[in-house]
């Protein structure tokens, strides 16, 4: 099973002239098109800069408790960002393994399909 990824869309959300967000797609194909095995699938995601895990909130003494961020990038001008720290932002081995899965139950082992039986009789009884 010969597997390609591309990152076939990058979109940047820009504002002043720096990127604060990505809409990204990947497409995933097995073997090349004509091939019994082919298969090809789509991924997209959209990342914003920051990622709000937890939100401020105050706890039952009264004190303040920061929000939890995970940052996903540093905003820059969306020149910065190549190939690789685009493909890096792609949750790609998660997608690896739905992309395998879907081979293996579409291609590999496809669930075999009922086959009606036009000689059966209706029982006389």
């Amino acid at each position: 099973m010969a597997v390609t990824k591309k990152l076939t869309k990058s979109i940047p959300h820009v504002k002043s002239n720096k990127v604060e967000q990505w809409d990204l797609e990947m497409t995933y194909e097995n073997d090349s098109e004509g091939d019994a095995t082919y298969y090809k699938t789509v991924f997209s995601i959209n990342v914003p800069w920051q990622t709000i895990l937890e939100d401020a909130y105050t706890d039952s003494d009264g004190n303040n408790v920061a929000a939890v961020v995970q940052n996903n990038f540093t905003k820059a001008a969306k020149s910065s960002f190549n190939l690789a720290a685009l493909t890096a932002l792609c949750p790609t081995a998660h997608w690896d393994t739905v992309f395998a899965s879907q081979v293996d139950s579409v291609i590999t082992n496809p669930v075999a399909k009922a086959v009606p039986d036009q000689a059966f009789s209706v029982p006389s009884s």
